[in-house]
């Protein structure tokens, strides 16, 4: 699909897709709507957005951002995981348990549904949910890794001596 949708529903999007994606999605929406069930669905940003959680940056960027994104992309589908704490990103924790996946901080991109195991993305879906995700602050942690990376210091550059003559 070339550009957003001019949607306000999940509905809306689902039925805006062409066969078999509009298939695949609706099966994936239906999964998502199942098994975290406190996660309101809406349009966000040209995309099925499900919940919501609060975000803060070291450099101060506050906002708001969908807990669970599902996106129809051209040639893939893309599913948003937006949950990290301390371990790092909930996505990457599920790479090598999805090979056929392209796996990036928050997203997980495929063809086909199909290609996913169904237990495995029922884990991830739920892991993601949880309340405990409702706020991603970063602000402390990228402060303390910026104290902890050493300064780098310039290497003196060394001039050759004159030859007396």
């Amino acid at each position: 699909m070339k550009g957003q949708l001019k949607v306000t529903t999940p509905a809306e999007y689902i039925a805006a897709l062409a066969e078999p994606r509009r298939s695949e999605i609706a099966r994936l929406h239906a999964l998502i709507t199942k098994t975290c069930p406190r996660l309101e669905p809406h349009i966000r940003s040209g995309m099925i957005g499900y919940g919501t959680y609060r975000y803060k940056y070291a450099t101060g960027r506050e906002g708001e951002w969908f807990r669970i994104g599902l996106a129809s992309n051209a040639s893939y589908i893309s599913l948003y995981a937006c949950a990290a704490d301390e371990r790092g990103y909930v996505a990457e924790r599920y790479a090598s348990q999805l090979p056929k996946a392209s796996i990036g901080k928050s997203c997980v991109r495929f063809k086909s549904a199909a290609d996913l195991p169904l237990a495995i993305l029922t884990k991830l879906l739920r892991e993601t949910a949880r309340p405990a995700y409702a706020v991603l602050d970063m602000s402390a942690s990228k402060k303390k890794a910026a104290k902890a990376k050493p300064k780098k210091t310039a290497a003196k550059k060394k001039t050759p001596k004159k030859k007396a003559g």
